[in-house]
């Protein structure tokens, strides 16, 4: 099912189901099932929204919270036997730029990896390019590095889905 390591790309907006849909994926597969949550718990509210998300998915899962090395921990739990969702990548280069990383190096190193990977990949991702100009700096280039990093992903992926109001529409695969 994978073309280059990857398997399944899921975008959508705050709140759009995407997350659900990316698990609902993964459930019945038989396959080992692991959870990269990408998030930092920055203050109270974030802890809330991390503890729903881990209530919401139940058991059957072996999390892994892993804000910035995402390629490297696919690595160490890479294997045919397992199902990995990564939630989500707009965190992940939320918390790529915070730490001055180079966030086009990462993301090719993220595509580098993958491609490499036996595991089946679900990544979950906000899609933020739909709405208005940001007004600051920092936000239009976060919006552009999402951007580039969704185009260098679906490229790569087997399946694309964009989820809305709950409802997913199939756009590759």
């Amino acid at each position: 099912m994978t073309v280059e390591g990857f398997s399944i790309l899921v975008l959508g907006g705050a709140r759009s189901g995407k997350s659900r849909f990316a698990e609902g994926l993964a459930t019945g597969s038989g396959l080992d099932r692991h959870y990269i949550a990408t998030g930092r718990a920055y203050d109270d509210e974030m802890r809330e929204r991390i503890a729903k998300h881990r209530a919401d998915r139940g058991d059957g899962w072996k999390t892994h919270e892993e804000p910035v090395d995402i390629a490297g921990l696919l690595r160490r739990i890479d294997g045919p036997d397992r199902i990995v969702l990564v939630d989500c990548l707009t965190l992940w280069v939320t918390n790529l730029m915070m730490a001055e990383e180079d966030v086009a190096a990462r993301s090719a190193e993220l595509v580098e990896t993958v491609a490499g990977l036996s595991s089946r990949l679900i990544l979950v991702s906000n899609e933020v390019g739909l709405g208005i100009v940001p007004e600051n700096r920092m936000a239009r280039e976060f919006r552009d590095h999402a951007g580039r990093l969704h185009q260098l992903v679906a490229q790569h992926a087997a399946e694309v889905y964009f989820i809305a109001a709950g409802l997913p529409l199939k756009m590759k695969g």
